[in-house]
């Protein structure tokens, strides 16, 4: 196995530690100089950013220079600026003006910190006719190329309204057809859509910018959301075939980084070097095993 080939970079719902996901205080506790830190002790490429902790991290006094320059000192990169939702939204309206915000912020970002890629879709589940949908995205793309080179990949989900399939986020892509835009594969996301590695054929191999690794059970919880954002497993822990979505993305020719998020209320409460080494090794194991070929969703 190639050095590219165990390029993890670890997402910012990982290695933030004990925040409060969507419902409070989502920026981390952990200085940005504590989590690069880790990440070059155990291995990590590159760190994520979520929109509050950016804010937070300049609302204390640093600069997008700061940042940047703390990551080029542990010889890390910024893997991924996250999340731009409601873009799709008709403008004017009160959620169209707070994303518009957050584009501002995140964007601005992009152009200094250069990430992997900018993370968007529609976390919320709000209903949107796909039309209109492909149509902002469209106009999202080519506002981006006007402020930073990094592309902007759409993560597809079944808590989405619209886009929740496979079919339908390779459809999004191609009617948009920019060469910015990309889709974001999350293994948590397509084990709970029964979507198993084959499916990943379908998304041509120049929309596919980043797949994140993270583990679960097939079965819903009967608390779906609690599960979402705290029951996450690490890579390996639960019943989804990891080694063969990396197998078929592997034949496919994808060469970009494997993410890891996992939202687990159980090991953002453990302490830091534990959070990274156990994020670390965990998925580091999956890219070398063999796929479970009998397993099939």
């Amino acid at each position: 196995m190639t050095d590219s080939e165990l390029e993890l970079v670890c997402a910012y719902w990982t290695s933030a530690g004990p925040v409060e996901v969507h419902f409070g205080r989502e920026w981390s506790l952990y200085s940005l100089e504590q989590r690069c830190a880790q990440a070059q002790r155990v291995g990590f490429a590159g760190l994520g950013i979520w929109h509050a902790d950016l804010e937070h991290q300049l609302g204390g006094g640093a600069s997008l220079q700061d940042i940047r320059r703390t990551f080029d000192d542990h010889g890390l990169r910024c893997g991924e600026l996250e999340f731009l939702g409601d873009w799709f939204l008709d403008p004017g309206t009160e959620g169209r003006a707070a994303s518009d915000e957050t584009r501002r912020l995140l964007w601005d970002a992009a152009a200094v910190l250069e990430p992997d890629h900018v993370k968007v879709g529609n976390l919320a589940g709000t209903e949107c006719p796909l039309s209109q949908v492909i149509e902002r995205f469209g106009e999202l793309c080519a506002d981006a190329a006007q402020h930073f080179a990094s592309p902007v990949a759409y993560e597809f989900m079944p808590y989405d309204a619209v886009v929740n399939t496979v079919d339908l986020a390779v459809e999004l892509v191609e009617q948009v057809g920019a060469a910015n835009s990309g889709l974001i594969v999350d293994t948590w996301h397509m084990g709970k859509l029964r979507a198993g590695p084959e499916e990943l054929r379908k998304i041509p191999l120049r929309y596919l910018n980043w797949i994140e690794l993270c583990d679960g059970p097939f079965e819903y919880a009967e608390d779906r959301l609690d599960e979402v954002i705290n029951r996450r497993r690490l890579p390996g822990d639960g019943e989804f075939d990891i080694p063969g979505y990396i197998e078929v993305a592997r034949d496919m020719g994808y060469t970009e980084a494997w993410g890891v998020e996992v939202l687990s209320e159980d090991l953002r409460n453990r302490p830091i070097e534990e959070i990274f080494e156990r994020a670390y090794e965990a998925s580091a194991a999956q890219l070398a095993a063999e796929p479970e070929r009998s397993v099939g969703v």
